[in-house]
């Protein structure tokens, strides 16, 4: 039961939303005070009083229930007091009936939302700058999953521009079929690697010149190209594989080269297109943002382009509610010019595609530049970090069996909630001792915690139901709130596209637990008491599990 949802709907504030107060809800101050609180303070201008009056009038109006057992007005702020036993029940019940299905809900029924995210380049390394894009994608895939959304994953693939012919330029220079096809992604990369060290005049012109062929449609030029393609595709699906990642579109921009002419067409028919210094751009200085270049003064196209296809193709194709582009902040601008110019060709649906920007990763000593070879793969993050696992589980319990399987649960685990735990805009700049950090507020803590959850459930009798009128200790039914919470912590991640509301969940549950672990008897407890402490040790592993889940992490069973 969402309590708040419960409180929402039973307050009239005229102006007011029953979904502005929904989401104005929140713990109070003082826990002593109540369960949750209404702060009125946003009310005061729209009803023009205080919000000490306003906290009293709507005290006056609520009226208490089985559910909703005492209301408070103190200092501004309205206090709901939860009637703690039927909550509890209400929370067991839904969590033991739903099991895997908990926190799910029926929202997105009908609806389709498009994710564009991870979009590797085509022989090109895929490395620690990768990380974000893919991780948070991913799981807004999932979380979208689960809130009864159709979900399409896109990898808008980087396979298209100048850098193919420079690959086959050193290809055919200094490359061996045998040695490419054994070093797979590495060997190509050190081949783009070596062009950009030693390239000069000639080379760069053979470069273009092979760039032309692709284009032309020269048999030789293409199969080399596949053949990169191939290579590049088989090396990041194993790391898909690993990250838990889907896609279910590889177009990418080669994809849409046929595509683009109906877009020019139609911006030349609308008296959009203008000419400047030989290139065909849309003019959007009176949105305060530099032109959109359509076309350069040789008639090649770019990004945007490319990028106004893709979104005309795409609406077509899945007639989406949603258009998610999870790619960097430094791209803020360029996709404010492609929503302007779709806006300005008359697409209403424009107003539904949304950048989800995220920071930078960079290096402590620099950015990385794949042209210079400066890199960190992700793959060598990602065995380092299960390496790191695998040998301290071996030091804290040697005995452990599968301590493989579980080394990377947890080697991946880390990851990933490394990446997701701080807002998706903040810069990482990339340290080892940070990403193999095992210590605080990280997924082998909730890991841990889900394997001493389980480890309790393995010695108990199986507990599907509580006592009706139990009522809970404070450190308990502390956990039964957050309990109560999961859905609307998965609502408030999918409406701001933050999966660190999760992750940062799953924290405050498991440090909940942990404290309620410590203080408590759980095995050793009798009666009615015995049995709601067994519930809720399974009540907050199934939930943990749940969470993790969204998030592409995998829960081992001991640790």
């Amino acid at each position: 039961m969402d309590y708040r949802k419960y409180i929402a709907e039973r307050i009239s504030i005229e102006g007011v939303t029953e979904e502005e107060i929904y989401s104005a809800l929140a713990l109070p101050p003082n826990l002593e005070l109540g369960d949750y609180a209404l702060p009125c303070f946003k009310f005061a201008k729209i009803l023009r009083k205080s919000p000490v009056a306003i906290a009293e009038e709507l005290k006056e109006s609520y009226k208490t229930d089985e559910v909703i057992s005492d209301v408070s007005a103190v200092n501004g702020y309205l206090n709901f007091k939860i009637n703690k036993s039927a909550l509890t029940s209400a929370v067991l019940k839904e969590i033991f009936q739903k099991k895997s299905a908990y926190g799910s809900s029926e929202e997105g029924k009908g609806k389709t939302i498009c994710i564009d995210y991870s979009s590797v380049n085509i022989a090109k390394p895929f490395h620690i700058g990768h990380l974000s894009t893919t991780v948070i994608g991913g799981a807004l895939y999932k979380l979208y999953k689960f809130l009864g959304y159709n979900v399409v994953g896109i990898n808008h693939l980087g396979d298209y521009g100048t850098q193919f012919g420079k690959l086959i330029c050193a290809y055919k220079r200094w490359g061996d079929r045998q040695e490419v096809e054994k070093g797979g992604i590495h060997a190509i990369n050190e081949l783009y690697v070596r062009f950009n060290n030693e390239a000069d005049e000639q080379m760069e012109s053979e470069a273009r010149e092979y760039f032309r062929l692709i284009e032309s449609g020269d048999k030789e030029a293409n199969e080399i190209f596949e053949w990169f393609k191939s290579l590049t595709l088989k090396y990041v699906e194993s790391i898909y594989d690993k990250l838990g990642v889907k896609f279910d579109s590889y177009a990418g921009e080669r994809f849409y080269i046929d595509k683009m002419g109906p877009v020019i067409d139609e911006l030349r028919r609308k008296n959009l297109l203008e000419i400047s210094d030989g290139a065909s751009i849309v003019n959007l200085d009176k949105y305060n943002m530099p032109p959109c270049l359509i076309l350069r003064s040789d008639g090649a196209s770019l990004y945007s382009t490319r990028d106004l296809a893709a979104a005309y193709y795409r609406k077509k194709t899945y007639d989406f509610d949603k258009c998610l582009y999870v790619t960097a902040y430094q791209q803020n601008l360029h996709f404010k010019q492609i929503f302007k110019v779709l806006e300005l060709l008359g697409n209403d649906w424009s107003k539904d595609l949304v950048h989800v920007a995220y920071g930078m990763v960079s290096l402590e000593d620099g950015s990385m530049s794949t042209r210079k070879g400066k890199v960190v793969w992700l793959e060598d993050v990602i065995d380092k970090c299960v390496e790191k696992a695998y040998n301290i589980i071996s030091d804290k319990n040697p005995d452990l069996e599968n301590k493989e399987d579980i080394a990377e649960k947890v080697g991946i685990g880390a990851v990933i909630f490394g990446a997701l735990y701080n807002n998706k805009i903040k810069d990482i700049t990339f340290s080892y001792d940070k990403v193999l950090s095992f210590e605080g507020e990280t997924s082998v803590y909730v890991q841990y915690t889900c394997a001493r959850a389980n480890s309790v459930l393995l010695k108990a009798e199986k507990i599907e139901s509580i006592t009706e009128n139990y009522l809970p200790e404070d450190n308990e039914f502390e956990i039964i709130k957050t309990l109560a919470d999961f859905s609307k912590t998965l609502k408030e991640s999918a409406e701001k596209y933050e999966p660190c509301y999760i992750t940062r969940y799953a924290v405050d549950l498991a440090q909940k637990f942990n404290k309620f672990y410590i203080e408590n008897k759980i095995l050793t407890a009798e009666g009615d008491t015995k049995k709601f402490r067994i519930a809720l040790t399974s009540a907050t592993l199934q939930t943990l599990k749940n969470a993790l889940s969204i998030l592409g992490i995998g829960v081992p069973d001991k640790m």
